[in-house]
């Protein structure tokens, strides 16, 4: 099988993740206590492969400098972005209780909603796809954080667009859309990328890494701290354990 399409089959599968916990979001009234509980392991979860899959990568592969200038810059145009979005009304995209919009209170923040779910999505996908080139395996470890991670997203966004009064089409629409996204970008990051430097993988891997703590820092924890604040602490220290430990298998 060619890499690329295989690149694009992982990010894919990682994607599909989040049409799983939409199902189980919309479908089912889940407590908002079990949301922020799942939500609070996803964070942990990332926490660790941004940690030990692409902070650490990035500086292996180019060292300190392209590190750190990667995740500042992909902190920035992720905070950016996200201040873009939430003035339109997606600043509360991730939360399961009554916080979102619907049309009415703030037309366009559907369109807002769909655009941040990309911005959350993209990153991690392009990672997956930079992580087979120079012939190696993909990563399995980011690929089953990113799923394990997308699974408590899409069950909370969900949640909440089910709250906000947004229709199948439009919940199932968006998240089976953001999981072929998720492969094509996956696909982009593989072949883009091909013949990029060591110290241009560097940046670009840190760059994601950045952009996705930025993201659980603003959208996940919240959400995880909402309603199970006592436990969240320790609830995220057991996502962070859980892949580690897949991480050093």
């Amino acid at each position: 099988m060619p890499e690329w399409l295989l690149a694009g089959g992982w990010g894919l599968l990682a994607g599909s993740a989040l049409v799983m916990g939409a199902l189980v979001g919309y479908l089912m009234p889940i407590p908002a206590r079990v949301v922020a509980t799942v939500m609070a392991f996803g964070s942990g979860v990332l926490l660790s492969a941004v940690s030990f899959e692409l902070i650490a990568e990035a500086h292996e592969r180019g060292g300190l400098g392209p590190t750190v200038l990667g995740a500042v810059a992909g902190a920035a145009l992720y905070a950016g972005a996200n201040v873009l979005l939430a003035w339109r009304g997606a600043r509360h995209r991730k939360r399961s209780a009554g916080q979102q919009p619907t049309e009415e209170q703030q037309p366009g923040s559907g369109t807002a909603i769909a655009l941040g779910a990309l911005l959350d999505g993209v990153p991690e996908s392009i990672v997956i796809g930079t992580s087979l080139l120079g012939g190696g395996a993909v990563s399995l470890v980011t690929v089953v954080a990113v799923f394990i991670s997308n699974v408590p997203e899409g069950l909370s966004s969900a949640s909440g667009m089910r709250r906000a009064h947004r229709s199948r089409r439009y919940v199932f629409g968006l998240w089976g859309g953001i999981a072929v996204i998720s492969g094509l970008a996956a696909v982009l990051g593989y072949t883009v990328l091909g013949g990029a430097s060591a110290g241009v993988l560097a940046a670009i891997t840190a760059l994601a890494g950045g952009a996705i703590l930025t993201m659980i820092a603003d959208t996940m924890i919240p959400e995880a701290y909402e309603d199970a604040h006592v436990l969240t602490g320790l609830i995220t220290v057991a996502g962070f354990l859980t892949a580690f430990a897949l991480s050093q298998a």
